[in-house]
């Protein structure tokens, strides 16, 4: 499976926006279904959003509906997270993995090993 590169992270003030890039090395992001998650300190990793492959249908966890938006441009080959309404508790490091489906991927079981390097993304005042 391809090798997943995450970008964009930084400090951001409450109330504020980031947009995260997902970016692969060696492999075509539209062949694959990519699922965003997050991990906080002393937290499980969670799984926030995912976009299908064949429709581009979307999905996203409770916790960031309708302030966080995935999209995909097959052109540049990138999958983006893009970031509204940003609370401290969006702190953590995000990370992107490639995936057959978006099935379970917001499931506590959920188990990927193509998990990016990460993101780190810091909500403070």
């Amino acid at each position: 499976q391809a090798q997943l590169v995450e970008s964009g992270g930084g400090l951001v003030q409450p109330g504020g926006s980031l947009r995260l890039s997902c970016t692969a090395r060696g492999a075509l992001l539209d062949t694959y279904a990519i699922v965003w998650a997050r991990q906080a300190p002393g937290k499980e990793r969670e799984g926030i959003s995912c976009i299908n492959s064949e429709d581009s249908r979307t999905y996203y966890a409770d916790s960031v509906k309708g302030r966080f938006t995935i999209s995909r441009d097959n052109a540049e080959n990138t999958v983006y997270l893009q970031m509204n309404s940003l609370k401290p508790e969006d702190t953590a490091v995000y990370y992107c993995a490639p995936d057959f489906y978006c099935s379970g991927y917001d499931d506590p079981t959920y188990a990927n090993d193509h998990w990016g390097q990460g993101t780190q993304v810091t909500v403070s005042s």
